[in-house]
């Protein structure tokens, strides 16, 4: 989801369990996408699922609002590039979901932060503030504790661990870094875009790129099972459901775009996936994802 940070303001009681909710969630829609997975569906129709409905069900609210659409020449421009990096973005995060422990899989997504203040930086010469600067170290130790990379705790030691692991890390940071790019342009070329309709766009032009990558493979991959439907039919609810919330109730409750407390969600995803999946990792790891969490949501309290 490309959302853009808005001036904060102070946050209800209602507001902060609707965004834990929204937390869990986005959780449970990368477990429900597992089980999809596992059940004979591929990366790209989960995706054209989720990015389809979703973009339907936002645009059928628009119009149930009477919102007027308008776009200038620059968010003609931009808005496209958007899509097509949150395309890739969803691609690549739920190719890691297919190949890691969810858990891991959305920790690894959540060095987006860092990639933010990198394009920042290259793009537009924002240079990092200091207490970015001090969490990057914490989330990339914290990672590293979380993934095994000396494959302490699996026994398989580094090559054996990376030759596990590594496919699946690749694709979520580079969903981490496509996120990032797409956060940075959002705010500097399309902040002033109704944060409904932006995610409308969005998740269209995602869609139609999941859609060609269909197309590319020879067709829907579909369930070849019940609960493959399930999990389809789960992630494309949660999901759809979570983005509506985000952007049609929240800012009613006194928030307006994103929270850090929605970093939560690997955390949410941990527990889930050990419940439904029976998905565990060791105690060194599950310290690793709770100071990746902890500096990311630190980062996103912090006073600005």
């Amino acid at each position: 989801m490309a959302a853009v940070p808005a001036p904060a303001r102070a946050l209800t009681g209602a507001a902060f369990a609707t965004l834990l909710l929204i937390a869990l969630m986005m959780g449970a829609n990368h477990v429900a996408a597992r089980i999809a997975f596992n059940n004979g569906v591929d990366v790209a129709t989960a995706v054209v699922f989720r990015s389809g409905v979703t973009a339907l069900v936002i645009v059928a609210l628009l119009r149930s609002q009477g919102v007027q659409v308008r776009f200038s020449r620059r968010h003609k421009q931009v808005l496209p590039a958007i899509g097509l990096l949150v395309g890739i973005q969803s691609l690549c995060l739920y190719s890691a979901v297919a190949r890691l422990p969810v858990a891991l899989a959305l920790l690894a997504f959540n060095t987006y932060p860092i990639w933010t203040a990198m394009w920042s930086f290259a793009l537009y010469r924002q240079r990092p503030e200091k207490p970015m600067l001090v969490a990057m170290p914490v989330i990339l130790v914290g990672l590293a504790l979380a993934l095994d990379v000396f494959g302490a705790a699996s026994g398989l030691g580094a090559s054996g661990q990376w030759a596990h692991i590594g496919a699946g890390v690749a694709f979520a940071l580079t969903a981490a870094a496509t996120f990032g790019l797409a956060l940075v342009l959002t705010q500097q070329e399309a902040g002033d875009v109704d944060g409904r309709v932006r995610t409308a766009t969005t998740m269209g032009i995602a869609g139609l790129v999941a859609l060609a990558m269909v197309a590319s493979q020879g067709g829907f991959h579909l369930p070849t099972a019940p609960a493959g439907w399930g999990g389809l039919a789960a992630l494309t609810f949660l999901y759809g459901s979570g983005i509506t919330i985000l952007f049609t109730v929240l800012p009613r409750l006194g928030v307006v775009g994103n929270s850090a407390i929605m970093n939560v969600e690997p955390v949410f995803a941990l527990v889930l996936a050990w419940l439904i999946l029976g998905q565990s990792i060791a105690a060194i790891q599950v310290a690793g994802a709770l100071l990746v969490v902890g500096a990311v949501i630190t980062l996103g309290l912090r006073k600005k």
